[in-house]
């Protein structure tokens, strides 16, 4: 085993672990009392995404130090390679007792993701991945679905940062996803849908204007399941900046960049 390889082990086990820390603190916290405070419309903070944070901060730090760190609330430094780190995905759906929130910790570097790891406290699951290692759900590796485009579930998630600016780009796309497509879901969390599109739960997945620190280490689980991240323009390298973010099978994101094109025509030749 290489050393670059042994590196990377250590590195996928810090990830988890820090996961895991700040997850037991979203765990505990369920249901519970909870002041949050708003970031922008639909988009909320609270006392448990920043305990939850500074906790995934301290277990990097003690375990891989010397690596920057940039969280979603905290910032932080961004470097070649560095952690992104959501403590708390689906903020929304903690303070609504909707049991669909993720931890997610990504070291990325030169923009790719190397390890990335997504842990759901309180589905009792953790997804993994490392850059050319596979991805695995609680140590059983990971496979994207082999459905037929037309018999696909693919999750998506709506612009609700970006409402005004986004949705006449997006509707078209997702009514003739609906369409072309068995169905849609929206779960209220990138880096489960991400994770499940992994594990061939979803077949695929699409939203738009996401952070870094939401799709790192989701996107690195497809990839390592055999599937296909880009942005909507079909750049490979993109998405991670954008979030702008296709994610799915090799069929099914291509049928997905086809949508995008041309929502009217793609969804006509799928599905008269």
């Amino acid at each position: 085993m290489s050393e670059t390889l042994l590196d990377r082990v250590h590195l996928l086990s810090t990830a988890e672990q820090a996961a895991r820390a700040g997850g037991e603190i979203v765990r505990a916290r369920f249901r519970a009392t909870v002041a949050p405070r708003q970031k922008g419309p639909g988009d909320w903070v609270s006392e448990v995404d920043t305990a939850s944070e500074h906790a995934v901060r301290g277990a990097l730090a003690a375990l891989a130090p010397g690596i920057p760190v940039f969280g979603e609330e905290e910032g932080g430094e961004r470097g070649d390679v560095g952690w992104l780190v959501d403590p708390l995905d689906g903020t929304a759906n903690f303070l609504h007792g909707f049991p669909i929130v993720g931890v997610s910790v990504a070291l990325v570097q030169h923009g790719s993701p190397l390890v990335g790891v997504v842990h759901a406290p309180l589905l009792g699951t953790t997804f993994t991945a490392r850059a050319g290692g596979g991805a695995r759900a609680d140590g059983v590796p990971l496979s994207v679905s082999a459905r037929e485009p037309s018999q696909a579930i693919c999750a998506t998630g709506f612009p609700f940062r970006v409402k005004a600016e986004r949705l006449a780009a997006y509707l078209p796309v997702f009514e003739s996803a609906l369409r072309a497509f068995e169905d849609l879901r929206r779960a209220g969390s990138a880096s489960l849908d991400l994770a499940w599109t992994a594990a061939g739960v979803f077949d695929g997945y699409f939203e738009q204007a996401l952070g870094p620190w939401d799709v790192a280490a989701g996107a690195l689980l497809v990839r390592e399941a055999g599937g296909v991240v880009t942005d909507w323009g079909g750049d490979d390298q993109a998405w991670l900046d954008s979030g702008d973010i296709v994610a799915a099978s090799p069929a099914v994101h291509a049928q997905m960049l086809d949508l995008i094109r041309d929502p009217r025509g793609a969804a006509q030749v799928l599905k008269p």
